[in-house]
């Protein structure tokens, strides 16, 4: 097995990674950093593909503490506070830093201030934005400097295991699996960030894109590490229905639609918005999806079997020129957004969820830190559109800097235990030991449970389904082998690993939403549907993991800065 040795090591290349070695190589040039991606440095991960924008409080009519009211609101006070305040102040200057620093570029008003658009769910058009297309620019920019600052890139290299050192006392790096060569290396490190992203496709309609499978929540829960409140999957409600033998099946087309004022209609092509929500189609994106599902179970469907998007009454000139990336996306599949209607459906898209960390990345294991859409506590029950993006950067940078202090005073590049390093590798190559079988039945099933049982509307006999089908899948899957002819960029062995993080975390999911017996912002139970009184205390799903079984427990919400009722704005505001 080859080793590597470097101080940081930063798994994933999104916001949340390149972040973080930017600002770790900047506040100690002297250390190394090495950044290991699944796929290539600055062209995968979910931060690439974030189209409507970044929330943060710039204008003089808004405020940090404006933001912080609707963060709080839209996540149901299920939110660290600490962690919200961070992310609503932090973004402040993060954004004059991705421009006048990282060289970003993002639209500009006729006056030269930084232009900002409407987004649901928020009190004040505070999203900043490049286009539609904010995610590449970003990306595109970070990129650029990581490559023209002596980071080490580990590109096509998969992360398969958290490794603890000898004693077990602290994190000694990640055993990777280098895709091209089909080899193992292992990279002992003094400290790690954890910013795979997450990715729900273990859903039937999913925004992300394939490759991401939860890989960094699977990694800490076979760490011993928490997640909580995976209970909370978000789904965002305008994924295209481009129609069945295709995995575009639910990509995303933007909130700044609805912000802008664009229709949805059902499949007789009225709009149903104002009989859920007074807010209309400006609604949380979990009403919003919540009352989509409603209108497809009640079968005012189209003939795509979902519902429609329409942009035309804005004037189509006026739709091509501000969402021109829409619009040739839309245009790819077939659809006229500009003139016509687009099928859309409610499409899984983020997880609220997440490992359970502290306001500067660090976690309960001493060397591991994480950032981005790993954790979870910034966006309580419910991510407003806008705060992702602005959560993996402004996170991302705290981690980095945080790890280029945390190095020099209590990192050490730590044996790993041999046992440890040497059952993560069995682990990985466990389908090589197996028959060879077509995974694609499971995959298929896998999102077919996840989407049906433990979907947007959920209650307690449909996940009771969910988590004895999951146990199934997973022996089929144990029982699953992939062809060992030859190991370099082996598909079937990565679609294998894939599965396993998938359904691990699927579990996960399922047992918190079992045990949340009420609903609140993204997790609706229809035998539960009150919400819960927040001012007689909150609590957090915590899940571990136990000898392979997943364990549940509850913390409480700590209400660090605001109870629930209290405001920090005044009347003026």
């Amino acid at each position: 097995m080859e080793r590597i040795r470097t101080d940081i090591l930063v798994l994933g290349s999104g916001g949340a990674g390149l972040l973080a070695a930017l600002h770790a190589k900047s506040a100690n040039p002297e250390l190394s950093v090495t950044v290991a991606v699944k796929g290539l440095l600055g062209k995968s991960g979910c931060t690439r593909m974030v189209q409507g924008g970044y929330n943060v409080a710039l204008a003089a009519d808004d405020s940090a503490e404006r933001h912080f009211m609707d963060t709080l609101d839209g996540g149901k006070w299920l939110n660290d506070q600490d962690l919200a305040w961070t992310l609503v102040t932090v973004a402040q200057t993060r954004i004059r830093e991705l421009e006048n620093r990282w060289g970003c570029f993002f639209d500009r008003n006729p006056d030269g201030t930084i232009h900002q658009k409407a987004f649901a769910g928020q009190t004040f058009d505070r999203t900043v934005h490049k286009g539609d297309l904010t995610g590449i620019e970003i990306i595109n920019r970070l990129a650029e400097q990581t490559w023209a600052r002596g980071i080490d890139r580990l590109e096509e290299h998969r992360a398969l295991a958290l490794v603890r050192s000898m004693d077990g006392s602290r994190l000694s790096g990640v055993l990777l699996l280098d895709i091209r060569r089909g080899s193992f290396v292992f990279v002992q490190a003094k400290a790690v960030l954890l910013g795979t992203g997450g990715g729900p496709t273990m859903y039937k309609y999913h925004t992300p894109s394939g490759d991401k499978s939860c890989d960094g929540m699977a990694m800490a829960l076979r760490a011993g590490l928490a997640l909580r409140d995976m209970e909370m999957v978000q789904f965002h409600p305008t994924g295209v229905l481009a129609g069945p033998g295709t995995r575009m099946t639910g990509t995303i087309i933007e909130e700044g639609l609805r912000g802008a004022g664009g229709y949805l209609l059902n499949g007789d092509g009225e709009r149903f918005m104002h009989n859920y929500d007074p807010r209309n189609e400006r609604a949380t994106r979990d009403i919003v999806s919540r009352s989509m599902e409603r209108e497809i179970q009640a079968g005012r469907v189209n003939d795509a079997g979902g519902l429609w998007i329409e942009m035309g009454h804005l004037g189509p000139e006026n739709v091509r020129k501000q969402f021109k990336g829409m619009v040739e996306r839309c245009a790819d599949m077939g659809f006229d957004l500009a003139g016509g209607r687009v099928p859309v459906v409610p499409t899984a898209h983020y997880m609220m969820g997440g490992v359970a960390f502290a306001a500067d990345g660090s976690t309960a294991l001493p060397g591991l830190f994480a950032a981005g859409e790993d954790t979870g506590g910034v966006h309580g029950a419910n991510r407003l559109g806008g705060n992702g993006v602005a959560n993996s950067t402004v996170f991302g940078g705290i981690a980095g800097d945080a790890m280029a202090r945390w190095v020099p005073r209590e990192g050490a590049w730590a044996e790993p235990d041999p046992a440890a390093l040497g059952a993560a590798r069995a682990a990985a190559e466990a389908p090589f030991g197996q028959k060879a079988k077509p995974l694609g039945p499971i995959r298929d099933a896998l999102a077919t449970l996840m989407w049906d049982k433990a979907g947007i509307l959920r209650d307690g006999p449909r996940l009771a389904e969910a988590s004895s089908g999951l146990d199934a899948l997973e022996a089929e899957l144990r029982a699953a082998g992939v062809a060992d002819g030859t190991r370099d960029f082996n598909l079937s062995w990565s679609d294998w690993l894939n599965l396993e993080s998938l359904i691990l975390v699927s579990r996960a999911i399922v047992a918190a939403a079992e045990a949340r017996t009420e609903s609140r912002g993204a997790h609706w139970r229809e035998d539960f549907p009150q919400t819960e009184d927040a001012t007689g205390g909150l609590r957090h799903t915590v899940v571990t993991l136990d000898g392979g079984a997943v364990r549940l427990n509850w913390r409480d919400v700590a209400f660090t800065r605001l109870k629930p009722g209290e405001t920090l704005l005044t009347e003026a505001a």
